[in-house]
């Protein structure tokens, strides 16, 4: 999106922009961050069933931080195309103890719960979560935004389609990135509104999207938010990478790393993944370069 483009109202926000606040432990976000990816699912599209045991779970977490992640996204839902659709009761059971015990063997670690529902955030809370991860942006469930500001814990705030049975319907953008700042402006205004202070904006990489506005979305990372809120990058073992270069999402470890360091040198300061030793060493070049 070219700089001489018409561009909306700058978001209004005291927050500092480099820091967010993790339950009184304020997290610095000069140096970008990697959150490890846990899926607690039997059917997530490269790893599902892998780790959706508490010991299976508790021994990846360890990998995860190990190998320099500093949060772990811990989902109980796939939210591939064509997925098991869950309800909040069946998210909950399938958590059970995994986030309590993450905390308990490793206090250190920032827990991200990736849900969509109100009821769920509320049981993880009281396990020990740290920060909420939210594809819906509070869309799919009416009671998300309200139980998210009564944590008081940092808001991933994702730009999706406006429903669960839409969220993968492909659509053509004339614009990608002034469609996804509009709603950005106007979701992070409602955040803020609720007293959802800690945001962390998500463009969405995989939901609803062609490929092409896909790369157009990395080409023009630098402009999303306006550089109010920062930002996290979500393309590990995303189809927009393999799929053209006929591939599998196992397979595109070097595609994927150049994309990322291209996003951080744009401004990009969380990268969540799933093969995190690698995207550690992607961190590390952009910093001593």
């Amino acid at each position: 999106m070219p700089a001489n483009n018409v561009i909306l109202s700058p978001f209004h926000t005291s927050q500092n922009f480099h820091s967010i606040n993790c339950n009184g432990r304020l997290i610095d976000l000069n140096v970008p961050q990697l959150m490890g990816i846990l899926n607690l699912t039997p059917d997530s599209f490269s790893d599902g069933g892998k780790f959706n045991d508490e010991k299976s779970a508790l021994k990846q977490a360890e990998k995860l931080l190990k190998d320099g992640a500093l949060m772990i996204d811990i989902g109980p839902q796939s939210t591939r195309p064509n997925a098991d659709f869950l309800s909040s009761e069946e998210e909950i059971k399938r958590i059970g103890n995994v986030i309590s015990l993450i905390k308990k063997e490793f206090p250190e670690a920032l827990i991200s719960l990736d849900t969509f529902y109100a009821e769920t955030v509320k049981f993880c809370f009281n396990e020990g979560i740290d920060i909420v991860n939210d594809i819906s942006g509070g869309q799919f469930d009416v009671e998300m935004l309200d139980a998210v500001a009564e944590t008081k814990l940092p808001y991933i705030l994702m730009h999706v389609n406006p429903s669960y049975q839409t969220m993968h319907e492909k659509t053509s953008f004339a614009d990608i990135t002034l469609t996804v700042n509009q709603y950005f402006s106007k979701k992070t205004d409602e955040l803020l509104k609720i007293g959802i202070k800690d945001i962390i904006l998500d463009p969405g990489f995989g939901f609803g999207k062609t490929v092409e506005d896909q790369m157009k979305m990395i080409d023009e990372v630098e402009f999303f938010g306006f550089g109010s809120f920062p930002l996290l990058i979500g393309i590990s073992r995303k189809s927009f990478i393999y799929k053209p270069l006929g591939k599998s999402a196992l397979d595109i470890n070097e595609e994927t790393q150049k994309l990322h360091l291209k996003a951080l040198h744009q401004g990009a300061k969380i990268l969540r993944v799933h093969d995190v030793s690698e995207a550690k060493k992607t961190i590390d070049e952009f910093l001593n370069n």
